[in-house]
Protein backbone atom coordinates (compact mmCIF):
# COMPACT_ATOMS: atom_id res chain seq x y z
CA UNK A 1 0.00 0.00 0.00
CA UNK A 2 1.15 3.27 -0.93
CA UNK A 3 2.30 6.06 1.82
CA UNK A 4 -0.94 7.49 2.48
CA UNK A 5 1.34 11.15 3.38
CA UNK A 6 3.30 10.91 -0.02
CA UNK A 7 1.39 12.34 -3.11
CA UNK A 8 2.82 13.65 -6.94
CA UNK A 9 2.23 16.93 -7.64
CA UNK A 10 -0.51 16.75 -9.58
CA UNK A 11 -2.64 14.88 -7.21
CA UNK A 12 -1.45 17.11 -4.36
CA UNK A 13 -3.00 20.10 -6.54
CA UNK A 14 -5.90 18.45 -7.48
CA UNK A 15 -7.29 15.98 -4.79
CA UNK A 16 -8.45 19.34 -2.75
CA UNK A 17 -10.88 20.61 -5.67
CA UNK A 18 -12.07 16.80 -5.87
CA UNK A 19 -13.03 17.10 -2.42
CA UNK A 20 -14.48 20.93 -2.90
CA UNK A 21 -16.69 20.13 -5.70
CA UNK A 22 -18.05 17.35 -3.60
CA UNK A 23 -18.94 19.57 -0.67
CA UNK A 24 -20.60 22.23 -3.12
CA UNK A 25 -22.89 19.57 -4.76
CA UNK A 26 -23.91 18.32 -1.20
CA UNK A 27 -24.33 21.87 0.14
CA UNK A 28 -25.80 23.33 -3.31
CA UNK A 29 -28.56 20.44 -3.13
CA UNK A 30 -29.59 20.37 0.55
CA UNK A 31 -30.58 24.37 -0.09
CA UNK A 32 -31.77 24.58 -3.60
CA UNK A 33 -34.57 22.13 -2.98
CA UNK A 34 -36.61 24.37 -0.28
CA UNK A 35 -37.34 27.05 -2.88
CA UNK A 36 -38.62 24.88 -5.42
CA UNK A 37 -40.88 22.56 -2.95
CA UNK A 38 -44.40 24.40 -3.52
CA UNK A 39 -43.65 24.40 -7.58
CA UNK A 40 -43.11 20.39 -6.97
CA UNK A 41 -45.84 19.95 -4.83
CA UNK A 42 -48.20 22.02 -7.72
CA UNK A 43 -46.72 19.48 -10.39
CA UNK A 44 -46.95 16.42 -8.90
CA UNK A 45 -50.79 17.29 -7.54
CA UNK A 46 -49.84 17.12 -3.87
CA UNK A 47 -50.39 19.52 -0.50
CA UNK A 48 -47.26 21.70 -0.60
CA UNK A 49 -47.46 22.08 3.39
CA UNK A 50 -46.76 17.95 3.42
CA UNK A 51 -43.54 17.88 1.04
CA UNK A 52 -41.18 17.41 3.85
CA UNK A 53 -40.63 13.56 3.24
CA UNK A 54 -38.46 14.66 0.32
CA UNK A 55 -36.16 16.21 2.80
CA UNK A 56 -36.51 13.91 5.48
CA UNK A 57 -35.91 10.76 3.11
CA UNK A 58 -32.32 12.10 2.41
CA UNK A 59 -31.30 13.33 5.53
CA UNK A 60 -32.37 10.36 7.19
CA UNK A 61 -30.90 8.00 4.30
CA UNK A 62 -28.11 10.39 5.51
CA UNK A 63 -27.73 9.69 8.92
CA UNK A 64 -27.90 5.67 8.33
CA UNK A 65 -24.94 5.27 6.46
CA UNK A 66 -22.75 7.84 7.65
CA UNK A 67 -21.58 5.13 11.05
CA UNK A 68 -20.75 2.92 8.30
CA UNK A 69 -18.73 5.19 5.46
CA UNK A 70 -15.42 5.18 7.47
CA UNK A 71 -15.29 1.00 7.80
CA UNK A 72 -16.50 1.05 4.08
CA UNK A 73 -13.65 3.49 3.00
CA UNK A 74 -11.07 1.13 5.06
CA UNK A 75 -12.51 -2.27 3.39
CA UNK A 76 -13.07 -1.02 -0.01
CA UNK A 77 -10.65 2.22 -0.67
CA UNK A 78 -11.17 5.90 -0.71
CA UNK A 79 -11.09 6.19 -4.33
CA UNK A 80 -13.66 3.34 -5.81
CA UNK A 81 -16.16 4.73 -2.86
CA UNK A 82 -15.61 8.47 -3.52
CA UNK A 83 -16.38 7.49 -7.18
CA UNK A 84 -19.11 5.57 -6.01
CA UNK A 85 -21.16 8.05 -4.08
CA UNK A 86 -20.71 10.77 -6.59
CA UNK A 87 -21.91 8.33 -9.17
CA UNK A 88 -24.80 7.30 -6.84
CA UNK A 89 -25.18 11.29 -5.91
CA UNK A 90 -25.57 11.88 -10.16
CA UNK A 91 -28.16 8.86 -10.39
CA UNK A 92 -30.01 9.80 -7.77
CA UNK A 93 -30.42 13.70 -8.96
CA UNK A 94 -31.17 12.06 -12.54
CA UNK A 95 -33.85 10.05 -11.20
CA UNK A 96 -35.48 12.90 -9.05
CA UNK A 97 -35.69 14.38 -12.58
CA UNK A 98 -37.82 12.03 -13.71
CA UNK A 99 -40.11 11.38 -11.35
CA UNK A 100 -43.63 11.60 -12.19
CA UNK A 101 -45.12 11.02 -8.35
CA UNK A 102 -44.28 11.85 -4.95
CA UNK A 103 -43.31 8.05 -3.95
CA UNK A 104 -40.86 7.93 -6.90
CA UNK A 105 -39.46 11.98 -5.71
CA UNK A 106 -39.22 10.14 -2.18
CA UNK A 107 -37.11 6.86 -3.62
CA UNK A 108 -34.53 8.89 -5.74
CA UNK A 109 -33.97 10.96 -2.61
CA UNK A 110 -32.62 7.45 -1.48
CA UNK A 111 -30.55 7.02 -3.61
CA UNK A 112 -29.53 10.27 -3.24
CA UNK A 113 -28.86 10.16 0.06
CA UNK A 114 -26.48 6.81 -0.48
CA UNK A 115 -24.38 8.98 -2.12
CA UNK A 116 -24.03 12.21 -0.34
CA UNK A 117 -23.20 9.70 2.97
CA UNK A 118 -20.60 8.88 1.70
CA UNK A 119 -18.97 11.84 -0.14
CA UNK A 120 -18.72 14.04 2.94
CA UNK A 121 -16.82 11.62 5.48
CA UNK A 122 -15.12 9.84 3.10
CA UNK A 123 -13.31 13.22 1.90
CA UNK A 124 -12.45 14.47 4.99
CA UNK A 125 -10.78 10.90 5.22
CA UNK A 126 -9.02 11.11 1.89
CA UNK A 127 -7.77 14.64 3.13
CA UNK A 128 -6.78 13.50 6.52
CA UNK A 129 -4.78 10.56 5.45
CA UNK A 130 -3.04 12.23 2.47
CA UNK A 131 -1.81 15.26 3.85
CA UNK A 132 0.57 16.53 6.93
CA UNK A 133 -1.25 17.47 9.81
CA UNK A 134 0.37 21.00 9.32
CA UNK A 135 -1.30 21.21 6.51
CA UNK A 136 -4.86 20.05 7.37
CA UNK A 137 -6.08 23.70 8.06
CA UNK A 138 -5.20 25.13 4.86
CA UNK A 139 -6.24 22.47 2.89
CA UNK A 140 -10.01 22.17 5.20
CA UNK A 141 -10.30 26.02 5.04
CA UNK A 142 -10.10 25.96 1.33
CA UNK A 143 -12.41 22.82 0.66
CA UNK A 144 -14.90 23.87 3.07
CA UNK A 145 -15.50 27.47 1.40
CA UNK A 146 -17.26 26.07 -1.59
CA UNK A 147 -20.02 24.80 1.12
CA UNK A 148 -20.70 27.67 2.57
CA UNK A 149 -20.92 28.80 -1.16
CA UNK A 150 -23.87 26.43 -1.43
CA UNK A 151 -26.55 27.97 0.80
CA UNK A 152 -25.98 31.31 -0.54
CA UNK A 153 -26.32 30.39 -4.28
CA UNK A 154 -28.86 27.36 -3.49
CA UNK A 155 -31.91 29.34 -3.00
CA UNK A 156 -31.87 32.30 -5.68
CA UNK A 157 -30.68 29.84 -7.94
CA UNK A 158 -33.47 27.31 -7.04
CA UNK A 159 -36.33 30.08 -6.93
CA UNK A 160 -35.03 30.76 -10.27
CA UNK A 161 -34.98 28.04 -12.17
CA UNK A 162 -38.70 27.18 -10.82
CA UNK A 163 -40.00 30.46 -12.18
CA UNK A 164 -38.35 30.37 -15.19
CA UNK A 165 -37.31 26.68 -16.40
CA UNK A 166 -38.79 24.07 -14.03
CA UNK A 167 -38.54 22.51 -10.87
CA UNK A 168 -36.70 19.16 -12.49
CA UNK A 169 -33.50 21.61 -13.45
CA UNK A 170 -32.65 21.76 -9.47
CA UNK A 171 -31.45 18.01 -10.10
CA UNK A 172 -30.32 18.32 -13.57
CA UNK A 173 -27.96 20.87 -12.82
CA UNK A 174 -26.03 17.84 -10.74
CA UNK A 175 -24.74 15.64 -13.80
CA UNK A 176 -22.28 18.30 -15.40
CA UNK A 177 -20.85 18.62 -11.67
CA UNK A 178 -21.14 14.87 -11.08
CA UNK A 179 -19.31 13.98 -14.68
CA UNK A 180 -16.94 16.35 -13.65
CA UNK A 181 -16.14 15.14 -10.11
CA UNK A 182 -16.21 11.31 -11.37
CA UNK A 183 -13.32 11.91 -13.74
CA UNK A 184 -11.33 14.34 -11.05
CA UNK A 185 -12.08 11.05 -8.68
CA UNK A 186 -10.38 9.07 -11.22
CA UNK A 187 -7.42 11.26 -11.99
CA UNK A 188 -6.70 12.22 -8.35
CA UNK A 189 -7.96 10.64 -5.51
CA UNK A 190 -5.19 7.96 -4.10
CA UNK A 191 -6.50 4.54 -2.88
CA UNK A 192 -5.93 4.27 0.47
CA UNK A 193 -7.13 2.26 3.08
CA UNK A 194 -6.92 1.17 7.00
CA UNK A 195 -3.77 -0.20 8.48
CA UNK A 196 -6.05 -2.91 9.72
CA UNK A 197 -8.92 -4.85 8.93
CA UNK A 198 -11.62 -4.40 11.31
CA UNK A 199 -15.17 -5.90 11.92
CA UNK A 200 -18.16 -4.42 11.63
CA UNK A 201 -20.67 -4.02 13.84
CA UNK A 202 -23.42 -5.37 11.85
CA UNK A 203 -25.82 -5.80 14.57
CA UNK A 204 -24.60 -3.02 16.10
CA UNK A 205 -25.75 -0.93 12.93
CA UNK A 206 -28.81 -2.69 12.22
CA UNK A 207 -30.33 -2.21 15.61
CA UNK A 208 -28.92 1.59 15.61
CA UNK A 209 -30.54 1.97 12.02
CA UNK A 210 -33.40 0.98 13.28
CA UNK A 211 -34.37 2.91 16.01
CA UNK A 212 -33.69 6.22 13.63
CA UNK A 213 -35.80 5.03 11.04
CA UNK A 214 -38.61 4.23 13.18
CA UNK A 215 -38.21 7.34 15.53
CA UNK A 216 -38.07 9.44 12.41
CA UNK A 217 -41.00 7.37 11.05
CA UNK A 218 -43.12 7.80 13.84
CA UNK A 219 -42.79 12.06 13.61
CA UNK A 220 -43.14 11.80 10.38
CA UNK A 221 -46.67 9.76 11.06
CA UNK A 222 -47.88 12.65 12.81
CA UNK A 223 -47.87 15.04 9.49
CA UNK A 224 -47.19 13.97 5.80
CA UNK A 225 -47.95 10.32 6.90
CA UNK A 226 -50.94 11.14 8.87
CA UNK A 227 -51.21 8.21 11.36
CA UNK A 228 -53.09 7.27 13.75
CA UNK A 229 -51.59 8.15 17.17
CA UNK A 230 -51.71 4.26 18.18
CA UNK A 231 -49.44 2.96 14.90
CA UNK A 232 -47.45 6.68 16.14
CA UNK A 233 -46.50 5.35 19.59
CA UNK A 234 -45.80 1.71 19.04
CA UNK A 235 -43.49 3.20 16.32
CA UNK A 236 -41.51 5.21 19.15
CA UNK A 237 -42.00 2.39 21.60
CA UNK A 238 -40.11 0.18 18.78
CA UNK A 239 -37.40 2.51 18.04
CA UNK A 240 -36.60 3.40 21.85
CA UNK A 241 -36.35 -0.40 22.54
CA UNK A 242 -34.18 -0.40 19.53
CA UNK A 243 -31.87 2.07 20.88
CA UNK A 244 -31.89 0.95 24.10
CA UNK A 245 -30.86 -2.46 23.12
CA UNK A 246 -27.91 -1.07 20.98
CA UNK A 247 -26.46 0.44 23.87
CA UNK A 248 -26.90 -2.33 26.31
CA UNK A 249 -25.07 -4.63 23.71
CA UNK A 250 -22.51 -1.57 23.00
CA UNK A 251 -21.16 -1.94 26.65
CA UNK A 252 -20.34 -4.95 26.50
CA UNK A 253 -18.47 -6.00 23.04
CA UNK A 254 -15.48 -4.77 21.85
CA UNK A 255 -15.41 -2.51 18.97
CA UNK A 256 -18.84 -1.21 19.02
CA UNK A 257 -20.10 1.28 16.47
CA UNK A 258 -20.18 3.91 18.81
CA UNK A 259 -18.84 3.00 22.09
CA UNK A 260 -21.27 3.77 25.58
CA UNK A 261 -17.65 5.40 27.19
CA UNK A 262 -17.57 8.34 25.11
CA UNK A 263 -20.59 9.67 27.34
CA UNK A 264 -18.13 9.82 30.61
CA UNK A 265 -16.66 12.94 28.56
CA UNK A 266 -18.87 15.64 29.86
CA UNK A 267 -18.64 18.16 27.30
CA UNK A 268 -19.33 15.49 24.72
CA UNK A 269 -22.65 14.31 26.78
CA UNK A 270 -23.83 17.56 26.64
CA UNK A 271 -22.96 18.77 23.40
CA UNK A 272 -24.36 15.31 21.67
CA UNK A 273 -27.52 16.07 23.73
CA UNK A 274 -27.64 19.75 23.02
CA UNK A 275 -27.34 19.26 19.50
CA UNK A 276 -30.41 17.17 19.17
CA UNK A 277 -32.81 19.28 20.68
CA UNK A 278 -31.10 23.00 19.36
CA UNK A 279 -31.04 21.38 15.94
CA UNK A 280 -35.09 20.35 16.26
CA UNK A 281 -35.76 24.36 15.86
CA UNK A 282 -33.17 25.38 13.47
CA UNK A 283 -33.62 22.13 11.52
CA UNK A 284 -37.17 23.70 10.76
CA UNK A 285 -35.78 26.93 9.77
CA UNK A 286 -34.97 25.98 5.96
CA UNK A 287 -38.10 24.14 5.47
CA UNK A 288 -40.81 26.42 6.82
CA UNK A 289 -39.21 30.12 5.72
CA UNK A 290 -39.73 29.44 1.69
CA UNK A 291 -42.99 27.71 2.42
CA UNK A 292 -43.93 30.86 4.62
CA UNK A 293 -42.62 33.51 1.72
CA UNK A 294 -44.44 31.44 -1.32
CA UNK A 295 -47.91 29.22 0.63
CA UNK A 296 -48.82 31.85 2.71
CA UNK A 297 -47.56 35.68 1.74
CA UNK A 298 -47.58 34.86 -2.20
CA UNK A 299 -44.18 35.28 -3.30
CA UNK A 300 -42.73 34.18 -6.40
CA UNK A 301 -40.42 31.24 -6.34
CA UNK A 302 -37.23 34.00 -7.52
CA UNK A 303 -38.37 36.56 -4.80
CA UNK A 304 -38.74 33.78 -2.04
CA UNK A 305 -35.29 32.96 -3.25
CA UNK A 306 -33.58 35.92 -3.06
CA UNK A 307 -35.14 36.86 0.51
CA UNK A 308 -32.90 33.94 1.73
CA UNK A 309 -30.00 36.00 0.39
CA UNK A 310 -29.64 38.12 4.08
CA UNK A 311 -29.81 34.39 5.68
CA UNK A 312 -26.79 32.86 4.05
CA UNK A 313 -25.25 35.58 3.75
CA UNK A 314 -25.18 36.50 7.54
CA UNK A 315 -24.20 32.89 8.56
CA UNK A 316 -21.17 33.39 6.66
CA UNK A 317 -20.02 36.20 8.21
CA UNK A 318 -21.18 34.63 11.52
CA UNK A 319 -18.94 31.93 10.77
CA UNK A 320 -15.83 34.00 10.85
CA UNK A 321 -16.69 35.88 14.49
CA UNK A 322 -17.75 32.82 16.36
CA UNK A 323 -13.87 32.04 17.37
CA UNK A 324 -13.46 35.52 19.20
CA UNK A 325 -16.79 35.18 20.49
CA UNK A 326 -16.32 31.74 22.08
CA UNK A 327 -12.67 32.38 23.46
CA UNK A 328 -14.05 35.59 25.31
CA UNK A 329 -17.06 34.81 26.72
CA UNK A 330 -16.72 30.99 26.82
CA UNK A 331 -19.19 27.89 25.60
CA UNK A 332 -21.30 27.92 28.17
CA UNK A 333 -22.43 31.75 28.06
CA UNK A 334 -22.45 31.89 24.44
CA UNK A 335 -24.37 28.48 24.32
CA UNK A 336 -26.81 29.36 26.98
CA UNK A 337 -27.79 32.91 25.70
CA UNK A 338 -27.55 32.18 22.09
CA UNK A 339 -30.00 29.14 22.13
CA UNK A 340 -32.37 31.26 23.79
CA UNK A 341 -31.24 34.00 20.95
CA UNK A 342 -32.21 31.46 18.25
CA UNK A 343 -35.38 30.22 20.11
CA UNK A 344 -36.92 33.76 20.61
CA UNK A 345 -36.27 34.71 16.60
CA UNK A 346 -37.81 31.49 15.53
CA UNK A 347 -40.94 32.43 17.54
CA UNK A 348 -40.43 36.03 16.24
CA UNK A 349 -41.39 35.19 12.91
CA UNK A 350 -44.90 34.36 14.32
CA UNK A 351 -45.40 37.94 14.00
CA UNK A 352 -44.50 38.02 9.85
CA UNK A 353 -47.60 38.77 8.16
CA UNK A 354 -49.22 40.00 4.70
CA UNK A 355 -48.38 43.85 6.74
CA UNK A 356 -44.43 43.11 7.53
CA UNK A 357 -42.05 45.67 6.00
CA UNK A 358 -40.11 43.95 3.41
CA UNK A 359 -37.16 45.66 5.06
CA UNK A 360 -37.90 44.22 8.31
CA UNK A 361 -38.32 40.35 7.11
CA UNK A 362 -35.09 40.44 5.43
CA UNK A 363 -33.38 42.25 8.76
CA UNK A 364 -34.98 39.41 10.90
CA UNK A 365 -33.76 36.60 8.35
CA UNK A 366 -30.43 38.21 8.75
CA UNK A 367 -30.32 37.99 12.69
CA UNK A 368 -31.49 34.12 12.25
CA UNK A 369 -28.88 33.75 9.68
CA UNK A 370 -26.05 34.93 12.13
CA UNK A 371 -27.64 33.09 15.12
CA UNK A 372 -28.05 30.10 13.46
CA UNK A 373 -24.30 29.93 12.18
CA UNK A 374 -22.59 30.58 15.82
CA UNK A 375 -25.48 28.24 17.36
CA UNK A 376 -23.69 25.59 14.77
CA UNK A 377 -20.18 26.28 15.09
CA UNK A 378 -19.98 26.60 19.19
CA UNK A 379 -22.24 22.54 19.47
CA UNK A 380 -20.19 21.34 17.18
CA UNK A 381 -16.44 22.31 18.78
CA UNK A 382 -17.91 21.84 22.09
CA UNK A 383 -18.94 18.51 21.77
CA UNK A 384 -15.49 17.33 20.57
CA UNK A 385 -13.46 19.76 22.44
CA UNK A 386 -12.35 17.20 25.29
CA UNK A 387 -12.17 13.82 23.15
CA UNK A 388 -8.96 12.24 23.48
CA UNK A 389 -7.56 10.73 20.06
CA UNK A 390 -8.76 7.45 20.43
CA UNK A 391 -12.51 8.41 20.61
CA UNK A 392 -11.81 11.16 18.28
CA UNK A 393 -13.03 9.53 15.30
CA UNK A 394 -16.23 7.44 16.72
CA UNK A 395 -17.37 10.97 18.51
CA UNK A 396 -17.06 12.79 15.33
CA UNK A 397 -19.25 9.92 13.61
CA UNK A 398 -21.83 10.08 15.90
CA UNK A 399 -21.83 14.06 15.72
CA UNK A 400 -22.18 13.69 12.25
CA UNK A 401 -25.23 10.91 12.68
CA UNK A 402 -27.26 13.10 15.33
CA UNK A 403 -26.43 16.43 13.39
CA UNK A 404 -28.55 14.83 10.48
CA UNK A 405 -30.86 13.23 12.47
CA UNK A 406 -31.99 16.09 14.61
CA UNK A 407 -32.78 18.15 11.21
CA UNK A 408 -34.75 15.25 9.94
CA UNK A 409 -36.68 15.24 13.09
CA UNK A 410 -37.12 19.08 13.44
CA UNK A 411 -38.54 18.98 9.67
CA UNK A 412 -40.78 16.14 10.44
CA UNK A 413 -41.60 17.98 13.37
CA UNK A 414 -42.73 21.22 11.46
CA UNK A 415 -44.30 19.40 8.78
CA UNK A 416 -46.38 17.56 12.19
CA UNK A 417 -46.67 20.98 13.38
CA UNK A 418 -47.93 22.51 10.51
CA UNK A 419 -50.31 19.69 9.51
CA UNK A 420 -51.87 19.91 12.68
CA UNK A 421 -52.52 23.72 13.23
CA UNK A 422 -53.32 23.59 9.56
CA UNK A 423 -56.24 20.99 10.56
CA UNK A 424 -57.15 23.11 13.25
CA UNK A 425 -57.70 26.63 12.05
CA UNK A 426 -59.86 24.73 9.00
CA UNK A 427 -59.81 26.53 6.15
CA UNK A 428 -57.28 26.84 2.92
CA UNK A 429 -57.53 30.65 2.60
CA UNK A 430 -54.37 32.62 3.00
CA UNK A 431 -55.51 34.07 6.09
CA UNK A 432 -56.02 30.98 7.79
CA UNK A 433 -52.49 28.92 6.38
CA UNK A 434 -50.75 32.14 7.37
CA UNK A 435 -52.00 31.69 10.73
CA UNK A 436 -50.83 28.31 10.62
CA UNK A 437 -47.13 28.96 9.93
CA UNK A 438 -47.00 31.24 12.82
CA UNK A 439 -48.26 29.24 15.40
CA UNK A 440 -45.73 26.54 13.93
CA UNK A 441 -42.96 28.94 14.34
CA UNK A 442 -43.88 29.76 17.96
CA UNK A 443 -44.43 26.21 18.57
CA UNK A 444 -40.48 25.49 17.29
CA UNK A 445 -39.04 28.55 18.75
CA UNK A 446 -39.75 27.47 22.58
CA UNK A 447 -38.56 24.18 21.55
CA UNK A 448 -35.30 24.90 20.69
CA UNK A 449 -35.24 27.50 23.45
CA UNK A 450 -35.75 24.66 26.06
CA UNK A 451 -31.69 23.21 25.18
CA UNK A 452 -30.58 26.33 26.68
CA UNK A 453 -31.19 24.36 30.18
CA UNK A 454 -28.93 21.53 28.60
CA UNK A 455 -25.86 23.97 27.78
CA UNK A 456 -25.91 25.48 30.95
CA UNK A 457 -24.19 22.42 32.75
CA UNK A 458 -21.42 23.56 31.11
CA UNK A 459 -18.67 24.82 33.09
CA UNK A 460 -17.64 27.81 32.61
CA UNK A 461 -14.29 27.30 31.53
CA UNK A 462 -14.66 25.33 29.05
CA UNK A 463 -13.47 27.07 25.79
CA UNK A 464 -10.87 29.33 27.64
CA UNK A 465 -8.73 26.37 27.97
CA UNK A 466 -8.18 25.14 24.12
CA UNK A 467 -7.44 28.20 21.38
CA UNK A 468 -7.47 25.95 18.52
CA UNK A 469 -10.10 23.59 18.46
CA UNK A 470 -12.30 25.18 16.07
CA UNK A 471 -9.83 25.25 13.49
CA UNK A 472 -9.29 21.11 13.82
CA UNK A 473 -13.45 20.67 13.05
CA UNK A 474 -14.60 20.66 9.65
CA UNK A 475 -18.25 22.13 10.72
Amino acid sequence: MPDSRVLDSDAARGLPWVVAIAFFMQSLDGTILNTALPAMANDLSEDPLRMQGVIIAYMLTVALLIPASGWIADRFGTKKIFFGAILLFSLGSLLCALSNSLDMLIGARVVQGLGGALMLPVGRLVVLRAYPRSELVRIMGFITIPGLLGPLLGPTLGGWMVQYLTWHWIFLINLPVGVVGCYAVWKFIPDLRGKEKSRFDSLGFLLFGSAMLLITIAMEGLGELDLPHLRVMLLLFGGMACLIAYWLRAGRINNPLFAPSLFKTRTFSIGIFGNLFARLGSGALPFLVPLLLQVALGYSPSQAGMSMLPLAAAAMIAKSLARPIIEWFGYRLVLTINTLALGLMLASMGLVGEQTPYWLLLCMLAILGAINSLQFTAMNAVTLIDLDDVNASSGNSLLSVVGQLSLSLGVACAGALLGGFSAEVGSDDMTTVLQAFQLTFVTVGIMAMLAAAIFSQLSKDVGRRVKDSEDNIAL
